[in-house]
């Protein structure tokens, strides 16, 4: 029984951080930051959005494997795909909303290679997984 009560609290909890996480990424790429420093490197802003993505791919993953006991590889390319249309849709936010932001290719770019190399980790995981358990 403990077992079953503490499963549902992880999810739930993991749930809770795969939704906190999607409002971070919206709130950090549109809210106005001023007088932010410059780290001095070049494409910063790519690293940032890669991680974002990443992060983003692999809370909902996880949220899922724990869902439904396994690592559903169509559920986590579902995920990627939705990560590449809600990065879109930030750009396109950007474009439209903000004076101090507009939208750029190359960030929606470094979205998608931040949740594909999710799905490449999930892969793996899976693979691990199966040779494991032969």
């Amino acid at each position: 029984m403990t077992l079953t009560k503490n499963l549902l609290v992880l999810k739930k909890v993991t749930f809770s951080f795969a939704v906190g996480w999607t409002v971070l990424i919206a709130v950090l790429c549109l809210v106005k930051f001023t007088d932010l420093p410059s780290i001095g490197v070049s494409g910063a802003d790519k690293y940032v959005h890669f991680t974002l993505h990443f992060v983003f791919t692999m809370l909902w993953g996880y949220h899922f494997w724990l869902k439904l006991n396994e690592i559903a590889l169509p559920k986590i390319v579902v995920i990627v795909i939705i990560s590449l249309c809600y990065g879109i849709l930030i750009e396109i936010l950007q474009e439209k909303f903000t004076t101090t932001r507009h939208a750029d290719a190359f960030d929606v770019l470094a979205n998608f290679g931040g949740a594909l190399l999710a799905l490449v980790l999930f892969v793996l995981i899976k693979r691990r997984k199966q040779q494991t358990t032969r």
